[in-house]
């Protein structure tokens, strides 16, 4: 889908919305297996667990599964559909740091054994639902620079990691490492590289409680394009994240991370119509078939730009882009170059993969885009 001309890209979208309507979501098979192998070339020490809640898409998973790709899970619906299609329990991580109870039972029953924790009332509650269970501290670590703070939320202070990973030992669970999240879309690579040599400092103090850490879960922050004119940023970074983990940590760590954005953001495509036009304030408003409410939710959740792109050509204005449903709130954009549209012209997005149909709603009860598995 993505590696077709201009010419032919847009003979493939309007052939394909002659015969689904829209919106579409449209997932390219190729570039998803393309994005796996782009990812271990790049970072061939990690090991990848696909953070599910980025897209949780039926496709998507059995393509990565079939790949023997392991998998980062956060809610009993997410374990379940993995197990269904025959990902062993052992692939999976169950990394959300605030679990229910339920869902403690729930990963046990399935022999879901790997937990993260950040507090000694997490510890606690793993130790009762799942007793003998292996557990990663999550610390907190820099965010700077990142799109969303994910240490705003979770993560231990440092300085209090070594005493819950004593209290984790005597509570008959299995310290297995140290887990940190950088922030989403993290481009400033410091901010692993803080986080490296925090966490080396943690194991040493481990092993002076005679706890040897065999796990460093990097999380996921890494960085797509999305914007045609963008540098890959993922990129220049790789190298610097390589050589400093086979600097700082011991060969006998497994480094594991958890990309989720990197893997599927740049695999998808929204693909929408004008269905309403209007001038307000000497200005043109289009109003599309899908919306913040849909799969441009990111805009919202995910704190997300996005390039809209249109087939018409001709001199452009700036325009608003509003969405399908009545409330006033789903305003897309408003200050996107556009040609003059008409009702039914195509309006599309690409790099749309991650945290967008996943966090899309059916405000309005206007069902979710379409999903088409393509090329």
């Amino acid at each position: 889908m993505h590696k077709k001309d201009d010419n032919n890209f847009k003979q493939f979208i309007t052939d394909i919305v002659k015969k689904h309507g829209t919106p579409l979501f449209l997932i390219s098979g190729v570039r998803l297996k393309e994005r796996v192998e782009y990812f271990r070339k790049l970072l061939p020490g990690v090991v990848p667990y696909y953070a599910v809640k980025a897209n949780p898409s039926s496709d998507i998973l059995k393509t990565f599964a079939d790949m023997g790709l392991c998998f980062d899970v956060a809610s009993e619906n997410e374990i379940g559909n993995l197990l269904k299609i025959g990902v062993p329990p052992d692939n999976l991580i169950l990394a959300n740091s605030v679990k229910s109870p339920s869902l403690i039972k729930f990963a046990r029953e399935k022999k879901v054994l790997l937990f993260t924790f950040d507090s000694e009332y997490e510890l606690q509650k793993i130790a009762k639902y799942a007793p003998g269970s292996r557990v990663i501290a999550r610390i907190k670590v820099p965010n700077v620079g990142s799109i969303v703070e994910l240490s705003l939320k979770f993560g231990l202070e440092p300085e209090d990691v070594l005493s819950l990973l004593v209290r984790a030992k005597n509570l008959g669970l299995k310290p297995e490492g140290i887990s940190f999240h950088v922030g989403s879309q993290c481009t400033r690579v410091e901010n692993y590289l803080e986080s490296f040599e925090l966490t080396s400092m943690i194991l040493k103090d481990a092993q002076t409680k005679n706890i040897r850490l065999k796990i460093v879960d990097i999380g996921g922050g890494f960085p797509i394009k999305h914007f045609s004119h963008e540098e890959d940023i993922f990129e220049e970074m790789a190298p610097v994240l390589n050589r400093e983990i086979d600097r700082i940590f011991d060969k006998s760590i497994q480094i594991i991370g958890e990309p989720g954005r990197a893997l599927v953001g740049p695999c998808c495509t929204l693909v929408m119509r004008v269905i309403g036009k209007s001038i307000r304030k000497n200005k043109h408003w289009y109003y599309l078939d899908d919306g913040v409410y849909g799969c441009l939710s990111g805009i919202i959740y995910d704190h997300c730009k996005y390039q809209f792109n249109v087939f018409k050509k001709g001199s452009v204005q700036i325009s608003t882009l509003a969405g399908p449903t009545c409330d006033s709130f789903d305003i897309i954009s408003v200050s996107e170059d556009l040609p003059e549209l008409e009702i039914g012209d195509i309006v599309y997005v690409k790099n749309i993969g991650a945290y967008s149909i996943a966090t899309a709603t059916n405000f309005n009860s206007i069902p979710v885009a379409k999903t088409i598995l393509t090329e």
